[in-house]
């Protein structure tokens, strides 16, 4: 069966082992935490479309950010919920199937990491080049910045894809509790060489100049905030940049733990939770750190409520009259 050609579209996959005693609390924490990333995300969209004053660069940034977190996690959580309920030995993709989730969480990887290097592009020029902030950082020079980070995101995972695609399969199970481009070739017994050339590749390219740009922009800025004789606003800057680093922090976190946890034997299980941890940790925690951190969305946030809890009574006291 491993050396021979196997063209049917149905592929079985393992997931995640869910006792049956355990499947109940599994799918009722999941459902919790994938609704909850989608009110906080879609919530803060909504808030940073609708409040005029909200439409600046930087909270154009976090609603990018948002759109991406809502779309990563939709590309797992909801396929792991249907998943909680069947037997390992019946759970089954199509083919094609699974090479749109992989390319739709390879897509939310990439543009994650874009988007935040354009975050700390935003706030360098915002800190080290005050005057010229406005001038450069325009609400078109962002929408230009984050088309071409989806754009580049797209091409790269295309390309990824593309040179999956074309192998032939010999194999029907993938072992991950989702799709992704190493679970797809490894369907293959073809020469996996130039596979592993690109991808390897691409990864380095990415993850190099995201933590190169990263590191070297909060440098810099640090250098000046540290140099700088107006102590308050320089406080504010290096607390807003911390804000920035945690969510980036985090989310290196979540990319790395699932690759090391793989190349034990002894932590697969764990390493198939953690993989699924990349879609939700950050997802869930990004608009709760924007959110508690910034002190104009934190306002408008508390304001939304205020309304709705002032015609909420209001709806009460007309009724009663």
């Amino acid at each position: 069966m491993e050396n021979q050609t196997f063209s049917a579209d149905i592929i079985s996959m393992e997931g995640l082992k869910v006792s049956p005693a355990s499947s109940v609390p599994a799918f009722v924490l999941l459902l919790l935490i994938y609704v909850f990333i989608m009110v906080s995300n879609v919530g803060l969209v909504l808030l940073i479309s609708t409040e005029r004053s909200l439409h600046q660069p930087m909270y154009l940034l976090f609603c990018n950010m948002s759109i991406n977190d809502a779309f990563g996690a939709t590309v797992v959580v909801p396929r792991l919920l249907s998943d909680v309920f069947t037997p390992m030995t019946q759970r089954y993709i199509r083919y094609y199937e699974c090479v749109l989730q992989a390319f739709a969480s390879h897509f939310h990887a990439g543009t994650s990491h874009a988007v935040l290097m354009i975050m700390a592009f935003d706030r360098y020029v915002a800190i080290c080049n005050p005057l010229r902030y406005a001038a450069i950082m325009t609400n078109r020079m962002v929408v230009k910045l984050s088309a071409g980070a989806w754009v580049a995101a797209f091409i790269s995972v295309a390309i990824l894809l593309g040179l999956t695609i074309r192998l032939t399969r010999c194999r029907r199970v993938i072992i991950n509790p989702f799709c992704d481009n190493a679970s797809l070739f490894k369907l293959s017994c073809q020469n996996l060489l130039i596979n592993h050339i690109y991808g390897l590749g691409s990864a380095v390219v990415i993850l190099g100049s995201s933590l190169g740009s990263i590191a070297l922009t909060y440098l810099r800025i640090a250098i000046m905030c540290f140099s700088s004789k107006n102590k308050v606003l320089s406080s504010k800057a290096l607390q807003t940049c911390a804000t920035h680093l945690t969510v980036y922090v985090i989310m290196l976190v979540a990319s790395f733990t699932p690759m090391i946890m793989h190349r034990n034997p002894q932590w697969a299980d764990s390493g198939k939770v953690a993989s699924v941890m990349f879609h939700v940790v950050p997802t869930a925690l990004n608009p709760i750190i924007y959110g508690l951190n910034c002190k104009e969305l934190r306002q408008k946030i508390v304001s939304v409520f205020y309304r709705s809890e002032v015609k909420i009574s209001q709806d009460k006291l007309y009724r009663n009259n």
